[in-house]
């Protein structure tokens, strides 16, 4: 039971660090300055993830709430205001976009257009004077990331990235059992996502929409579950690229497998594909292991280790700790902890990879440039 109760409170204080609140004493309430309002968040792209993930997780946000959308449909707008009680001065299309900078009640633009779109309107409700959270993956490369990056600060306004699990319990709980070395040190970790891509007609097909297949789409989570759970960044990576359907993929990997080496001597063996199911993240220790499966899917993580399974709660909605947590860093006037350069450190991390896969050499990161 000590041991119990040792792990809860770890993760507790691990959650704080991110973004969550720990209930205070009684006293210490009372003392307290009152509670900030809550922000408004504009939604750009009215998508099945937005429609199914993001607006009903701000039904639950303590911090933030749905203030208006940006759609190319009529018929959208019509439906959303409806559901969500979106005033129509709220809401906006693509060649209106711009006006958002007139409009109080509005502090925050969510990008959730396709991967193509995110620089640019991050940049354009940047300089309309907004706070921003940018879908992943952050731009179409690195490059692209650091304009955004840039614009931002240049207008004063904070950026983060959508990454949900940063702030998700069971992912917060491989971190802990990482960094506590609880099995002892991490040796080799275990990473991959992918699925059986809907097409031929999806624009995550189109490497000038989408960026690059499912190394842009999903390759994010099976870096970040490495990089993420061991808190460090990898130094070098070789990679090996397969595309067997050449139909059905054009100028697109259909899978692509990959390999971090990191500072301390671990291991990292990871994968993305769009022809089959994977969703794993599985880290061997010294003394044990510990893994989620599934780990990185929206609808919630299940996780086990070699001493029993983990005893950690599981939201209705992932989205609800990060959106909440950007909004106590915009008050606060700190860092995001998913922020633009972690965005930007994935998106050159997927250009090593595709260089190295390439290649057929190992590629050197350096962190400098």
């Amino acid at each position: 039971m000590a041991a119990l109760i040792s792990r809860r409170t770890s993760l507790q204080a691990l959650s704080l660090a991110v973004g969550g609140a720990l209930v205070q004493p009684a006293e210490l309430v009372a003392d307290r300055a009152p509670k900030a309002k809550k922000l408004g968040i504009a939604l750009v792209g009215l998508g099945n993830y937005a429609t199914n993930q993001l607006a009903p997780a701000l039904l639950e946000t303590q911090n933030c709430y749905l203030a208006g959308i940006v759609t190319g449909s009529p018929e959208k707008a019509k439906s959303w205001a409806a559901t969500y009680n979106i005033p129509e001065k709220n809401i906006y299309n693509y060649q209106t976009f711009d006006q958002i900078r007139d409009n109080p009640a509005i502090d925050i633009v969510y990008v959730v257009l396709p991967n193509f779109l995110h620089a640019e309107y991050t940049i354009r409700a940047a300089q309309a004077g907004k706070h921003v959270i940018c879908e992943k993956p952050m731009a179409m490369n690195a490059a692209e990331a650091r304009q955004m990056i840039t614009a931002c600060e240049k207008a004063g306004v904070q950026l983060s990235v959508g990454y949900r699990l940063y702030f998700e319990p069971h992912h917060l709980e491989m971190r802990r059992l990482a960094t506590e070395k609880t099995f002892g040190r991490v040796k080799v970790i275990e990473s991959g996502l992918g699925f059986t891509v809907p097409g031929p007609n999806s624009w995550r097909l189109d490497k000038k929409i989408g960026g690059g297949g499912a190394i842009m789409d999903l390759g994010v989570y099976a870096i970040q579950g490495a990089r993420r759970t061991l808190n460090a960044d990898p130094i070098s990576v070789t990679a090996q690229a397969f595309t067997f359907d050449k139909e059905h993929f054009k100028d697109i990997y259909e899978t692509v497998f990959w390999q971090f080496e990191f500072p301390n001597g671990t291991v990292a063996h990871s994968s993305t594909t769009y022809s089959s199911y994977v969703d794993r993240l599985y880290v061997t220790c010294e003394r044990g292991w510990f893994k989620l499966e599934p780990s990185f899917n929206a609808t919630g993580a299940q996780g086990i280790t070699s001493k029993g399974a983990m005893d950690v709660p599981s939201p209705r909605f992932q989205q609800t700790a990060q959106m909440d947590a950007f909004i106590q860093s915009i008050q606060n006037k700190t860092k995001p902890e998913a922020s633009g350069e972690e965005g930007w450190k994935d998106i050159k991390l997927i250009g090593a990879i595709l260089q190295a896969a390439d290649t057929g050499r190992k590629i050197t990161i350096d962190w400098r440039v």
